[in-house]
């Protein structure tokens, strides 16, 4: 018996595995630019920042392929309903939580999402489910929350509000917007749209605040707009387009790798043995959730 791979089929898992490590490398650099734009702006002033300049991002690029925003009542409502779940609420609730929780005890709570995506959506599977809880094992030992001294108080919950949100938004996106024929640049562009007018609102408690903004805050707030909000936020859509709200969120627990990693490489911080062992969980889960999708995307043809 000899088998026969598909070669069409074997592009397409390297181009998704490829969106996932660009998602994963640059979604996990998302709480080192929210620090360091909050050393200047308010978590109002944050959380409008990044919608105005990633929705800016995403109208150009959309206009520069030719597309534009989607049209309807209907399918405005359902952006609306998204932008508030999975990006309104969440940035803010971020930048909140940022303020007073260090960064460990942040990590494994933002990784809680593709547990609540799970519970919330309707993927199920006992393979997808397997993964999810070695993940999540994976990030306990890589941030060890249980050697962070004091009380996380109200930023732990503001963190946790944040990741269920998440999950929320991706699985409602799942549902009403993906599907529609409706360019993921189109949809992804129309939601950071909507998102800008919903965070607009929250102006008055805390966004008008004066500020003083250095070059390396700006490069900051810049980077997180554009780079960590818009082509994330785009590329998140195209996952959840093509693999489901579940798949998408299982990004979630490689941010924990790519920090470290940044954290080694960049900043010289040690990295132990624990460390090491967790990333390696990490990624065995990863892969345990995307089995399904291997094997839909890789499916090798027996000939007898």
């Amino acid at each position: 018996m000899s088998f026969q791979v598909n070669p069409g089929s074997v592009t397409e898992v390297v181009r998704t595995w490829a969106r996932v490590g660009a998602l994963a490398l640059l979604w996990g650099s998302t709480f080192l630019w929210i620090e360091l734009a909050l050393r200047a702006l308010t978590p109002v002033q944050v959380t409008l920042s990044r919608c105005v300049l990633g929705s800016a991002t995403l109208l150009v690029a959309c206009f520069v392929s030719g597309n534009r925003l989607p049209r309807g009542r209907a399918v405005w409502g359902h952006i609306v309903v998204a932008a508030f779940f999975c990006n309104a609420l969440p940035f803010a609730l971020f930048s909140l939580g940022q303020q007073t929780i260090d960064s460990g005890v942040a990590g494994v709570l933002n990784a809680t999402t593709p547990l609540w995506t799970l519970l919330i959506g309707r993927e199920r599977g006992a393979t997808r489910l397997a993964g999810l809880v070695v993940g999540f094992v994976g990030v306990l030992l890589i941030f060890a929350p249980w050697q962070t001294t004091g009380s996380v108080g109200w930023g732990a919950l503001a963190i946790v509000a944040a990741a269920v949100s998440y999950a929320i938004g991706f699985a409602y996106m799942g549902r009403k917007l993906v599907g529609r024929g409706i360019p993921t640049i189109s949809l992804s562009a129309a939601q950071l749209v909507a998102a800008t007018g919903l965070t607009a609102l929250t102006l008055p408690a805390g966004g008008l605040a004066a500020i003083e903004v250095g070059p390396a805050t700006l490069a900051g707030v810049l980077v997180l707009g554009v780079v960590a909000t818009g082509i994330t936020f785009h590329l998140t859509y195209r996952i959840i387009a093509a693999e489901g709200a579940a798949n998408a969120a299982t990004v979630g627990y490689l941010l924990p790798v790519v920090s470290v990693l940044l954290g080694v490489i960049v900043l010289d911080e040690p990295f132990s043995a624990r460390v090491a062992a967790g990333m390696v969980v990490v990624l065995v889960g990863v892969a345990l959730t995307r089995t399904q999708n291997l094997l839909r995307h890789g499916t090798a043809v027996a000939e007898s």
